[in-house]
């Protein structure tokens, strides 16, 4: 970006960025592509990246923060007083679903391990669904694992479902199921002018949770915080003003540009094996993840458009953003993305400790042994 030498070297990155992600939205816009405010800008920032060795994209997090705010507000509006009672009704299903689908995640991973020959700490790590912060911090913790490998599997599989789950909501396999759920509890999406003064309300306290919980130390704290918020806020009698899609675009573009430079392949030293892995790993555990929406919509005779977006294995960020697209019930989705985060938060990392180090324990054990004994 030597055309604007006045600037910071980190200012005319993210300008390249920027004008690179607006370009991204605008062609998938055009092409009439699913949510094109979030795919456009991380595919051609991801392109970018690598097409133009000579000119470096930055997307600092900050940014992704604050779109990641805007879609916890926009999520937290969704819930009323039903929402709650209708939460307690679908906990025993939460918890049968949520299990099922990390035990299909376990399977796929010891499978994929024993296909690929790598180990399988280091896949069950890299497998895990919407655990991203949570199994790369696990890693750094446990010796024998490979976090760049991890790493890459998170991410890919992350952009993995962004692509692939529009894509099949989209397609006719779902057919006519893209209409409003019942219940659905988000407005219409508003101008502007209707933003003004109860907006500035919850800005600040969605600000200020956001950051209260990042010190707490919470699971995806710009998006659970803003939610709270704006739950509390919302219950309390203080209507939120829905937002305008101008806005609700912007929101995309700040998380998609960041998911566009998450993905680095040029780090990994065996590049084909470990994107096949990425592939296999990632289309096995959607096709799981499908398979279990239809048994959720035969439960509870919701669409599967919002049983699919219910269990997917992405980003509670990007399944409710893409609810929102396809009017599935925002608030059903997000309560089941909700409480596999929060399950994986609380619950996984301990009991993957306990497996993992038994299992190394054992490996160390063996390893001391000498051949006489081993046989003996």
């Amino acid at each position: 970006m030597r055309e604007f030498p006045w600037l910071p070297e980190k200012a005319r990155q993210l300008l390249y960025s920027a004008i690179l992600a607006v370009i991204g939205g605008f062609l998938v816009q055009w092409i009439h592509g699913p949510i094109p405010w979030l795919l456009g800008p991380m595919l051609a920032v991801f392109l970018g990246a690598r097409l133009f060795g000579s000119w470096k994209p930055y997307w600092p997090g900050k940014l992704r923060d604050t779109g990641m705010i805007i879609v916890g507000y926009m999520l937290g509006l969704s819930f009323t007083l039903d929402t709650f009672r209708q939460i307690g009704q679908q906990l025993p299903s939460m918890i049968l679903l949520t299990a099922l689908l990390l035990l299909g995640s376990c399977l796929i991973a010891w499978l994929v391990s024993k296909l690929s020959g790598m180990d399988f700490p280091t896949v069950m790590l890299g497998s895990i669904p919407g655990g991203l912060s949570q199994m790369i911090a696990l890693a750094e913790e446990m010796k024998g694992t490979d976090l760049t490998v991890i790493t890459f599997l998170q991410v890919s599989r992350i952009i993995l479902i962004v692509f692939f789950v529009p894509t099949l909501i989209f397609s006719p396999l779902f057919g006519s199921l893209h209409h409003a759920a019942p219940g659905l509890g988000s407005a219409p999406a508003a101008g502007w002018e209707g933003l003004f003064p109860h907006i500035l309300v919850y800005a600040v306290a969605c600000t200020g949770c956001a950051l209260l919980w990042k010190k707490l130390r919470f699971p995806t704290a710009f998006l659970l915080g803003p939610m709270v918020a704006t739950i509390i806020i919302h219950l309390a009698g203080w209507s939120g003003p829905s937002l305008p899609p101008s806005l609700v675009n912007l929101s995309q573009l700040l998380i998609g540009g960041y998911l566009g430079l998450m993905l680095k392949p040029e780090q990994l030293t065996n590049k084909v094996k470990i994107i096949g892995l990425a592939l296999l790993s990632g289309i096995a555990l959607l096709t799981c993840s499908l398979g279990l929406s239809l048994l959720l919509s035969y439960l509870h005779h919701v669409p599967v458009s919002t049983s699919f977006l219910s269990l997917s294995p992405g980003g509670m960020d990007q399944m409710g953003i893409i609810a929102k697209e396809v009017h599935a019930d925002l608030s059903f989705v997000t309560c089941y993305q909700l409480f596999r985060t929060l399950f994986i938060f609380l619950a996984v990392p301990p009991l993957l400790k306990v497996i993992f180090k038994s299992k190394l324990a054992a490996s160390t054990a063996d390893a001391t042994l000498s051949p006489k004994e081993k046989t003996g």
